[in-house]
């Protein structure tokens, strides 16, 4: 679903769980999941000039992290903590469709040992989803995650101002810390244009 949320937990789970300081967080809002625009340069946010929209090229907004295989099931518990009693995000409202889908990336997809790790975070949270094998731009389906391969679907960094950004619900405005951490990092920005 919408990556600005989904960033700030992530960012604090890097803090509280993994013990990392700002100038080690990994969280980064990006592009993954969908099968358009292989080769073509990397998934941009909608834009006037229509350059490698990552909607069209059915990706979803996305949120990559450096996890240690050791700690992979706490921090799935962290994801699965953001999702209600029904299975859908409580922060999210009308973000319905194809970008904004509950994709989890891990090498080798469906396959990977890590998805028993996912399948006993999930439990621990209330069994509130199901998985399926991602196999690209598929379809939002509510309680649904798909589980992609991240070989055959990468990820793709986001543009700089999708970074540490506010999220979308009203007042949830994160500290100027949060905000700041694009410049903490030194992140250079993708290619893609400005609106």
């Amino acid at each position: 679903g919408c990556f600005w949320h989904v960033q700030h937990e992530l960012v604090e789970a890097e803090r509280k769980l993994l013990g990392r300081s700002d100038g080690q967080i990994t969280a980064r809002a990006g592009y993954a999941g969908g099968n358009g625009g292989k080769g073509t340069g990397d998934p941009c946010y909608h834009n006037l000039r229509g350059q490698n929209d990552y909607g069209k090229l059915g990706h979803a907004e996305v949120v990559n992290l450096k996890v240690p295989t050791s700690r992979y099931g706490d921090v799935a518990r962290e994801y699965f903590k953001l999702l209600g009693p029904d299975g859908s995000r409580p922060d999210q409202f009308g973000d319905r469709g194809l970008e904004y889908r509950n994709l989890i990336g891990v090498p080798g997809g469906k396959e990977s040992p890590l998805v028993k790790q996912l399948m006993e975070a999930t439990l621990k949270e209330g069994d509130k989803v199901d998985f399926a094998k991602g196999k690209g731009s598929d379809a939002d389906v509510k309680a649904m995650v798909w589980v992609m391969d991240t070989t055959a679907h990468p990820f793709f960094r986001a543009e700089n101002y999708h970074q540490f950004h506010d999220g979308f619900a009203r007042g949830e405005n994160y500290p100027d810390a949060y905000n700041d951490l694009n410049d903490v990092l030194k992140i250079k920005d993708t290619s893609c244009p400005a609106f």
